[in-house]
């Protein structure tokens, strides 16, 4: 599966920014998801920060280094971000020694692994994290998807938790710190003059005991 990824990214890597987050709806999660990193990861000047499966770079401010399964990506990532220690590699082959990291972030990457990959990749990432440091990525909420009746065509974005699942997948390495959902309201789908609204119901609603009915949840582990 790795191949068949690495080749989908390769392909998409030049159109990858304009055509999914310059529209509204990856306008808005990426508003969310900067609101959680703001919010959760240290000062990038003060520790060593890894963005995991950096992609064209969208969130390299965050991070010192990054890596992503297509080189393609990190051409384009590397030209946004130059001062960036760019590397090829996965989820679960990190190519950094160990212990190196104080935090490790994923977004828009675990979704499209299976269960046995997501646990290969928390034992990699707790490998590459000093002890007390933290792990950051999202995922599809399992219970939004089976209350739409989402059925996935192949690989992409076909995998699913709850914070249940997440949590027993995580207890050799992590213990569960914070969660959060994204896009609780399909707020792209409205006129623009009442979003204004709806996103401050939307980030009340994935902050709430609803949050795992929102379409993706958003996780910060610490390392035993």
């Amino acid at each position: 599966m790795n191949e068949e990824i690495k080749n989908y990214y390769d392909d998409l890597a030049y159109s990858y920014d304009s055509n999914r987050f310059e529209n509204s709806y990856g306008k808005f999660i990426d508003k969310q998801e900067r609101i959680f990193l703001t919010k959760h990861l240290p000062s990038v000047s003060t520790h060593n920060i890894l963005d995991l499966g950096c992609g064209t770079g969208r969130f390299l401010e965050f991070a010192n280094n990054g890596v992503d399964i297509s080189p393609k990506m990190i051409e384009v990532a590397s030209k946004k971000h130059p001062l960036k220690e760019l590397k090829e590699g996965s989820v679960t082959s990190i190519p950094f020694p160990n212990n190196y990291f104080d935090t490790i972030y994923s977004l828009h990457v675990i979704m499209h692994l299976n269960k046995e990959t997501t646990a290969s990749f928390l034992t990699e990432a707790a490998s590459k994290t000093q002890a007390k440091g933290s792990l950051i990525f999202d995922f599809p909420s399992k219970k939004r998807r089976s209350l739409v009746k989402y059925k996935a065509n192949n690989w992409h974005a076909a995998n699913q938790f709850s914070i249940e699942e997440i949590t027993e997948l995580a207890e050799n390495h992590w213990i569960v710190k914070q969660s959060t959902g994204i896009l609780f309201l399909p707020i792209h789908r409205f006129p623009s003059f009442i979003r204004p609204l709806l996103s401050k119901i939307d980030h009340l609603l994935c902050r709430s005991f609803l949050k795992e009915y929102a379409s993706y949840i958003i996780i910060k582990l610490e390392k035993k």
